[in-house]
C-alpha cells in the first residue's frame, strides 16, 4: 500500500537530486560548505528545472507566431544549446533573406533536446534542421553523460527528423580545451571521439557532415583564442566561420530532398 505522503517524499527526493546536480560557481568547488544564499539559489534554479526539464516554455509563443512555412519556403532550423542560442542574433547579417530559424537554449544536453524535438523542430515543419550538440552533457550540466548516451540521443533526433522528411545537417561539437563552469574535466579527447563517432555515422547513413572542429581548433585541441570569448562560445569571427562551413552543408542537405 502506498504511503499517503510518498508523493511528497518522491518529490523532495527528486528536488534534492536536481539541487545536488545544479552546477556550482568555480569558487564552490573546493570543499567550503554553500552559504545560505547559495543553497537557496540553487534550490530556486532545482525548482524551475522541475517544473519544465527541457524548457518547453522557451519557444512556445514564438512556435506558435512563426506559423507553417510559406510555399516554396525552405525552412531551416538551428537546433542546439548556447552555442546556436547566440548564433541566431547573427543570422539577419550571416544570412539576409534566409528563412533560417534559431532553437537553441544555452546549458541544454541532447537528452533536453530530445524531448523538446518535436515541439522545436518537427512541428514546425522544416525542409532541414542543423543539430549541433553534446558538448554540454560532457560537461556533465544535467548529470554524468557517457559518449554512448549522447550518440543514442543524437541518433534517436536523426531518425525522428528523417522520419518526418526533414533532411539532418549534424554538426561537429566545437572544440573546448576546458569548461569555465567546470573546470577540470578535459573535454578535449572527448570531444574529438566524439566527432569521429559522427563523422563515421554520419557517412553510413547518407547525412552532411559539418567539420567546425577542424577549422576551429588549436593546438591543445581547444577553441582557437581568435574565434572565442571564453574557451567554449564563438566570437563574432568563430561565427563567420562556422557560417562559412554550414551554408554549403544545407545547400546540399536541401539538395538531396529534390
Amino acid at each position: 500500500m502506498r504511503h499517503p505522503r510518498s508523493g511528497r517524499h518522491g518529490a523532495a527526493c527528486v528536488l534534492l537530486a536536481l539541487l545536488l546536480a545544479v552546477p556550482l560557481p568555480a569558487r564552490a568547488q573546493d570543499t567550503t560548505p554553500p552559504t545560505a544564499d547559495e543553497l537557496a539559489r540553487r534550490l530556486a534554479s532545482a525548482e524551475k528545472v522541475l517544473a519544465d526539464w527541457p524548457n518547453l516554455a522557451r519557444y512556445r509563443e514564438a512556435n506558435a507566431e512563426l506559423g507553417p512555412p510559406e510555399e516554396g519556403e525552405r525552412r531551416v532550423v538551428f537546433y542546439g544549446n548556447s552555442i546556436t542560442d547566440a548564433w541566431a542574433r547573427h543570422f539577419g547579417d550571416q544570412f539576409p533573406g534566409k528563412p533560417y530559424v534559431g532553437r537553441g537554449i544555452s546549458g541544454q544536453t541532447t537528452p533536453q533536446m530530445l524531448v523538446r524535438f518535436r515541439q522545436d523542430v518537427i512541428d514546425l515543419r522544416p525542409s532541414a534542421v542543423v543539430v549541433l550538440a553534446g558538448t554540454n552533457d560532457i560537461a556533465g550540466n544535467t548529470g554524468p553523460s557517457t559518449l554512448q548516451m549522447i550518440e543514442d540521443n543524437l541518433t534517436s533526433m536523426v531518425e525522428l527528423a528523417r522520419a518526418n522528411g526533414i533532411s539532418v545537417v549534424l554538426c561537429s561539437v566545437l572544440p573546448a580545451y576546458d569548461y569555465p563552469w567546470r573546470r577540470g574535466l578535459q573535454p578535449a579527447p572527448k570531444i574529438v571521439e566524439l566527432n569521429t563517432w559522427m563523422k563515421g555515422y554520419a557517412a553510413a547513413r547518407g547525412i552532411v557532415f559539418v567539420d567546425y572542429w577542424s577549422a576551429m581548433a588549436d593546438d591543445r585541441k581547444g577553441l582557437r583564442a581568435d574565434l572565442t570569448v571564453d574557451g567554449v562560445h564563438p566570437n563574432e569571427d568563430g561565427y563567420k566561420v562556422m557560417a562559412r562551413l554550414v551554408e554549403p552543408a544545407i545547400e546540399k542537405a536541401l539538395q538531396g530532398r529534390e
